[in-house]
């Protein structure tokens, strides 16, 4: 907090030397002395309380608030997954039994010593391996086996089985996908943070849990990974994300990791093991357990009948083909979804003509899934109302399969799908499409604006060149922020990455300008230094106070996340109210001053000499408290923590889509809000001759450049780009219309599973398929 005060006495210091022949020579000296102190008190003391209040992150959680998000989020994962263990059918009638024991394989696992005893257990009753799992020195886990073996399933369950045995101050063992984990970018601890944060957003509830609740769980062990799908990164990042839960978390520190075998033995032979954790695969699966179970998964009579003439030939050919696919307890699942529950007859499965292989097999099962689901769903929905027919589903899934193919992941991200369309995945078209969408309104707002206002205060061709300049600055900024997103470190300072943004957006503006009112301008015609500077002053102010309120113009590497909701409000009234005072003294100081020395922001290109004198300190003042209410609800929203509940993609959207929409009105409003406040008082007070008109008052509006701000605010979050992705895939074939509805459609039927805001294939071999079937497209 030292440089804060430093700063401040630096900046009054500087202040106090404002030579007082600054000030107009039609003020008195009274006036003149009157006005210089004003401004300076003002300063000093807007100045005094942005120094005093610190950094609010600082203040860290304290232990009953640490002790509570502990059990919430113990709370919100048990009820997130045994919901998603309903809709995966993992207990309908029961779990595969398939028997997990020690890896045989050598230099998988650590020392002896280090891992204790073998452990072993089932599927169906991983309670065994739950108790193991939290006593020393069984405190880490890698769960191996081939495709199909049943790792998440695993996963899952363990996570099931780990808290309904929990006790009081028990770790909190929390799933997650891999497949976002770029060690390059961040750090295992920082990645698991803003995972828990994002898939649980009511622990950002700062009120109730602090403001460092996430990271002091994972500091003080309160959480135990489940890391699902090591294998599911790029090749070469595998080894350095091994090399980064070794290095960065504590070697004592609980973790579960699974992987496919041959993936973790090359990960293995260039980073080394997973530090004290013991390493179990799976024991090949008894045919006769799984006809069992999928014997009682379908309903008695003719049913049950079909799975007896299956069972009497695996008898007859223990190791033919079907036999070999009932070991495989991704096979079981597809058979039990396609024969158990969308019908059909298992029986064909012992035609050794249509089905020499187990490869065969797993064809007919995986091109039989999903007609099958939504033929099922058909025949239950008796009124027809289901608004996806099995070929326009299969169509869907299988462009969504080809594009996270293309992408290398099994995670659908919403976030992310800006990528699959070539102009916006890139930052020069991208900032190109932003800076016209930005530009047309803007003309036509001028354009309603000299068609509303019969004395319009600019001629069409400034209008027009103070389009283009800004349109030139959106382009370069967000060129720049997608530079700096790409960078490590750079959201850590986003005061100090917002105004460097704003000058280099201020300057490029002011390029524009002087390179094109030279060009086109008359002879002896210059644009002054004077004029370039009070022209720097006017958009970069414009430029920072929306990138400071929404953030810098780039794709973000997550959604933001908050609420309308507004819990402990009574406790944010003061500090909103301590926002919104300040802003208006400070704003109101800063605009005297500004007067005071001949400048006025509606026209920076008019002479000084031609501007009234004006009263500022009311326009100052009624601008600060308006920007500080604005600052003030901006923040309130995205600060305001998500109902008690587990993050969905779908309400990830929602509350994506709520904030862009609050920050584009701000933004809009922010970027030309000194000379919109001005020019209203002026017209409803009737100074400089303008008369009270609506009709101005509304082209104003319109042809300010508001059209810039909101455009400068939208390209900060991820839904803007999310739904021109989504539109363009749309035109072309590849999406449905209505995504979020589609893909929670296919949750439902169980296509696709849910791990907090992210879709996946419930079985990558699905998406492997459907990406073969259609990579021509």
């Amino acid at each position: 907090m030292r440089w804060r005060w430093r700063g401040t006495w630096l900046l009054y210091g500087v202040l106090l030397l404002v030579p007082a022949s600054m000030l107009p020579g039609a003020l008195t000296s009274a006036e003149r002395a009157g006005a210089a102190v004003a401004v300076l008190s003002g300063l000093c003391g807007a100045l005094a309380v942005w120094a005093w209040r610190g950094r609010p992150r600082e203040r860290r959680s304290t232990w009953g608030q640490v002790g509570e998000a502990t059990e919430i989020l113990a709370h919100l994962v048990r009820r997130q997954w045994e919901e998603e263990a309903v809709l995966r059918q993992l207990f309908d009638p029961a779990p595969l039994p398939v028997l997990w024991w020690d890896c045989a394989l050598p230099d998988v696992s650590d020392h002896r010593q280090l891992t204790g005893d073998p452990v072993s257990c089932r599927t169906d009753d991983p309670r065994d391996l739950a108790v193991t799992l939290l006593r020393p020195p069984h405190r880490r886990l890698v769960v191996l086996g081939p495709a199909g073996s049943g790792k998440t399933t695993l996963a899952v369950l363990l996570t099931l089985a780990l808290l309904r045995d929990r006790a009081a101050g028990e770790p909190v063992p929390v799933l997650l996908s891999l497949a976002s984990f770029d060690p390059s970018r961040q750090s295992a601890p920082d990645w698991l943070a803003r995972q828990i944060a994002a898939g649980y957003p009511a622990l950002a509830d700062t009120e109730a849990y602090g403001s460092t609740a996430v990271e002091d769980l994972l500091a003080g062990g309160r959480v135990l990974p489940v890391l699902d799908g090591l294998d599911e990164l790029p090749p070469p990042t595998q080894p350095a994300v091994l090399a980064a839960l070794n290095t960065s978390l504590p070697a004592h520190a609980p973790l579960v990791l699974t992987s496919r075998t041959p993936a973790y033995r090359r990960t293995v032979a260039e980073a080394g093991v997973l530090t004290g954790a013991t390493v179990v695969e799976p024991a090949p699966l008894d045919a006769a357990d799984a006809l069992d179970l999928l014997r009682l998964a379908a309903p008695p009579g003719p049913p049950q009948e079909r799975w007896e003439r299956l069972a009497r030939h695996v008898n007859h050919c223990p190791e033919g083909a079907a036999a070999q696919a009932l070991r495989t307890p991704l096979l079981v699942t597809l058979a039990r979804t396609v024969y158990a529950d969308a019908g059909g007859d298992p029986a064909e499965l012992a035609d050794t003509g249509r089905f020499p292989t187990v490869a065969a097999i797993e064809r007919h099962l995986l091109d039989a899934l999903v007609p099958g689901l939504y033929e099922r769903a058909r025949r239950r929905d008796p009124g027809g109302r289901r608004r996806w027919s099995a070929a326009y589903a299969l169509r869907h899934l299988t462009h969504l399969a080809v594009g996270l193919s293309r992408q290398g992941t099994h995670d659908l991200a919403w976030w992310q799908l800006y990528r699959w369309v070539p102009a916006p995945a890139r930052t020069v078209p991208r900032a190109a499409l932003w800076s016209l969408a930005a530009a047309v309104p803007a003309l036509l707002g001028y354009g309603v604006h000299r068609a509303v206002d019969p004395v319009p205060q600019w001629p069409f061709q400034d209008s027009v060149l103070v389009t283009g300049g800004v349109a030139a600055a959106l382009f370069c900024m967000q060129c720049l922020a997608a530079g700096a997103a790409a960078r490590a470190g750079a959201q850590a300072r986003p005061l100090a990455t917002a105004a460097l943004t704003a000058v280099c957006g201020a300057l490029v503006n002011a390029l524009f300008q002087v390179v094109v009112r030279r060009t086109l301008t008359p002879a002896g015609t210059a644009v002054t230094v004077d004029q370039v500077l009070r022209h720097l002053s006017v958009y970069g102010l414009g430029f920072f106070l929306v990138l400071h309120a929404a953030g810098p113009p780039a794709p973000p590497q997550l959604p933001s996340r908050g609420s309308l909701a507004l819990p402990h409000w009574r406790r944010r009234l003061l500090p909103a109210g301590a926002t919104v005072l300040g802003a208006a003294v400070l704003t109101g100081a800063a605009l005297q001053l500004y007067v005071l020395t001949g400048i006025r922001p509606a026209d920076p290109w008019r002479p000084a000499s031609a501007v009234p004198p004006v009263t500022v300190w009311e326009t100052g003042i009624l601008t600060g408290l308006f920007f500080g209410t604005v600052l003030a609800v901006v923040r309130s929203v995205r600060t305001s923590a998500s109902r008690l509940d587990v993050t969905t993609p779908a309400d990830s959207v929602r509350a994506d889509r709520l904030i862009t929409v609050v920050s584009a009105v701000a933004g809009a409003l922010l970027f030309h809000l000194p000379d919109d406040v001005s020019l209203v008082m002026s017209v409803v007070t009737g100074r400089d001759g303008l008369t009270p008109s609506l009709p101005r008052l509304v082209s104003t509006t319109l042809s300010e450049l508001m059209a810039m701000g909101a455009v400068l605010a939208l390209t900060a979050f991820a839904w803007p780009h999310y739904t021109v992705a989504r539109l363009l895939l749309t035109a072309r074939g590849r999406l449905p219309l209505r995504l979020q509805a589609f893909l929670a459609d296919a949750h439902r039927l169980g296509i696709l599973r849910q791990v907090g805001p992210v879709y996946q294939f419930r079985h990558a071999s699905l998406q492997h398929h459907l990406a073969a079937g259609g990579s021509g497209d």
